[in-house]
């Protein structure tokens, strides 16, 4: 039976990854990873990068995206520091094809545009 890693995180998801694409990917080729999925933090910064390494080796390359889902809207900023609010929660969304995969870098691109608050935040 054959295991697809759809959670993953890069050197990309600062201070909570620290694993190198090529690394990741070479592990997955090693272990007989038919595919893998890179899910990095409110970026898709590596997701080239690991769509070159992962096709180089034969694996088929699921670029995703760990988004940061506002807790009421993505343009709403604390305004008071002693107001209590709301973590953010995480949501997994992964590409199935060419559109999910510019679906995903337009949503990327709305969390740091219009919803950057510590984290880059989308509205669900």
């Amino acid at each position: 039976m054959s295991f697809v890693h759809l959670h993953c995180h890069s050197e990309y998801s600062l201070l909570e990854a620290s694993a190198r694409i090529k690394g990741l990917v070479n592990k997955a080729a090693e272990d007989g990873m038919p595919g893998l999925a890179l899910t990095d933090n409110g970026n898709m910064f590596g997701a080239i990068e690991f769509y070159s390494a992962a096709k180089e080796k034969g694996i088929n390359p699921i670029i995703g995206l760990d988004a940061y889902m506002a807790p009421h809207s993505r343009l709403q900023k604390a305004q008071d520091r002693n107001e209590v609010q709301k973590p953010n929660t995480r949501l997994v969304l992964l590409a199935q094809n060419l559109d999910g995969y510019q679906n995903l870098c337009q949503i990327s691109s709305i969390g740091y545009q219009e919803g950057f608050y510590y984290k880059p935040r989308i509205d669900y």
